[in-house]
């Protein structure tokens, strides 16, 4: 059965280009021209992706809305931002809220999104395929992460994190006290973007770990080299 994207895009020549490229790599596409039409949609089922403009009409950020909403209904749908608004605020705002990418459409092709979205595809199925193997943990001080679940535990709390989050952590915790890089923490999470989006992403790691402690320190900062979880 054909993988289903929803598309979520104002312009109808924009929308129309998408949905033909994307059916043409075997895709099943529904698209949408406005936030309360897709959330609509949304509310009734769930798509296996989705790509959201930003602006959508005189929402300035029905995108980001619509992300926030999405995410209320599955911590794991991949979600890609596709929008002319391409300000590193913006990005980071749209990684912020969970979206396993950001892309920009002057520099994002007709031929390059098909590829960005079957390697998403794929980080999928690898989750999946792990569904039954014999669960494996990492274990550093307080931290605990089911990486077959995907699940993380600090202090016996379970943490909420997105998929980027998670790999993030992960890379971070598998070798506590050595600093990683921006480029190898996006390695890690498979992802292209900046390092101040990384950024972005370790801040809000962070503050999901004082949600649960106050003091929680253990992801130090490196200046001019990276990040390290600290023993």
């Amino acid at each position: 059965m054909a993988l289903t994207i929803a598309l979520v895009e104002d312009d109808n020549m924009l929308r129309a280009n998408y949905t033909q490229a994307l059916e043409r790599e075997g895709y099943q596409v529904v698209s949408y021209a406005s936030r309360p039409e897709a959330e609509t949609a949304f509310n009734s089922q769930l798509p296996d992706m989705a790509i959201l403009d930003v602006m959508l009409h005189d929402e300035k950020e029905g995108g980001f809305e619509l992300c926030r909403q999405l995410r209320q209904l599955s911590p794991t749908i991949p979600i890609i931002f596709l929008t002319a608004r391409d300000s590193d605020l913006d990005r980071v705002s749209g990684l912020r809220l969970g979206a396993w990418d950001y892309l920009t459409k002057n520099t994002t092709t007709l031929d390059f999104l098909p590829v960005r979205i079957s390697s998403l595809f794929k980080m999928v199925d690898s989750l999946q395929s792990t569904m039954n193997v014999q669960e494996s943990v990492v274990q550093t001080g307080e931290l605990r992460i089911v990486e077959e679940r995907k699940q993380v535990f600090w202090r016996d709390q379970q943490l909420n994190l997105t998929l980027t989050e998670y790999w993030l952590l992960l890379s971070l915790a598998r070798r506590p006290g050595h600093v990683k890089s921006h480029d190898q923490l996006m390695e890690a999470a498979n992802v292209v973007v900046t390092n101040n989006a990384i950024t972005a992403h370790i801040r809000r790691i962070r503050d999901k770990f004082q949600e649960v402690d106050g003091d929680f320190d253990a992801i130090r900062t490196e200046y001019g080299m990276g990040y390290r979880w600290q023993v």
